[in-house]
């Protein structure tokens, strides 16, 4: 129960195109080049796009921008004729789309119409949600939408050890929300999408790990997903840093402070396949550039293609390839040096 279904691969192929896959190849074959060269080569367009819905949340989780009200950013709503605009521009070579950046996507009220639009081109659509606002109506609206992969956080079995970290959070509301999506897959015969339940593990829940599996396979959800948490303050400790070892994103060292536990490697395979754009149209190099500090355009005023060759764009994968350490958002970050992650 907790792997990837048949179905949702053969969902996933059946978008490729040879286009798309030639894309991807160019992609892919220049990151290479750049690490056994150490310098910037970049072939082809970004094949995995997050597109930010909104910047709103109605939680309040303590290691979250959206849920602390911390940006110092514009915050808003991603409108949909921008979005439809980038989407035709960018479409022929975009494999993924993850609908999610910061905040809650459901709340923006075109959320549904966008993944139906980028459903139509042909591109494998993925949302994350904390679950709050799957009625029976909007599960339905889900599923006609053909979003392909759902991601569900719930971060804890009972609700006591569930809202220490998704503050304002209710469990039931996460839980029955899933038995809607559940409920109409059926309903209208609906292989999509493949529901994911993801725990975060933090020390509050990390006993809870084997029940997480038990409640996914009572309702019916496709697969579960253990995901390490990323926390601001941790050299000092932190309360949220797993004690099971395996699910830490931080060793302790010999003088009781704490490290990033995987090497920074300098070079990042996000630079070379994709991007964050967020909802009022600025690309940024990842989700790790939560307040958007790091702008390397502004789709208003530029196309994908003219912006992912600037300048702008060849500087900062030069940096990355000089030292990550350099660059305050890559040094907390252990996933941007995996490939096909």
């Amino acid at each position: 129960m907790a792997k990837p279904t048949l179905a949702d691969s053969l969902n996933f192929l059946s978008k490729l195109t040879l286009r798309r896959i030639w894309n991807a190849t160019k992609v892919v074959s220049s990151f290479y080049l750049t690490k056994w060269f150490q310098r910037p080569i970049q072939w082809g367009l970004p094949f995995t796009v997050s597109f930010e819905p909104t910047t709103a949340c109605n939680l309040r989780c303590p290691e979250c921008p959206s849920g602390l009200r911390s940006f110092t950013r514009a915050t808003g709503n991603l409108k949909a004729d921008f979005f439809r605009k980038t989407i035709d521009d960018i479409y022929k070579e975009l494999i993924y789309l993850i609908f999610y950046f910061q905040g809650e996507p459901y709340i923006n009220p075109a959320f549904l119409d966008m993944v139906a639009y980028a459903n139509a081109k042909g591109i494998y659509t993925i949302t994350s949600t904390n679950g709050h606002f799957m009625s029976n109506e909007n599960a339905r609206k889900t599923i006609e939408s053909g979003l392909d992969r759902l991601i569900i956080s719930v971060d804890g079995t009972t609700q006591d050890v569930y809202e220490n970290y998704r503050k304002g959070g209710k469990l039931e509301v996460v839980l029955q929300g899933a038995r809607n999506i559940v409920k109409w897959k059926k309903k209208l015969s609906s292989s999509t999408p493949h529901i994911i339940f993801q725990f975060l593990v933090v020390r509050p829940n990390e006993h809870q790990i084997d029940e997480i599996y038990q409640i996914a396979e009572e309702i019916g959800i496709n697969e579960v997903k253990l995901k390490t948490a990323q926390v601001y303050n941790y050299e000092l400790g932190n309360p949220l840093i797993p004690s099971i070892e395996k699910y830490a994103r931080y060793t302790q060292q010999a003088d009781g402070t704490y490290r990033v536990k995987n090497e920074l490697l300098n070079h990042c395979w996000k630079l070379w396949h994709s991007c964050v754009i967020t909802w009022n149209g600025i690309v940024v190099p990842c989700c790790f550039d939560k307040d958007a500090s790091y702008q390397l355009g502004d789709l208003k005023q530029s196309s994908m293609r003219n912006i992912w060759y600037s300048n702008n764009y060849k500087k900062f994968r030069a940096k990355i390839l000089k030292g990550r350490d350099q660059i305050d958002i890559c040094t907390n970050c252990t996933e941007g040096c995996k490939v096909w992650a």
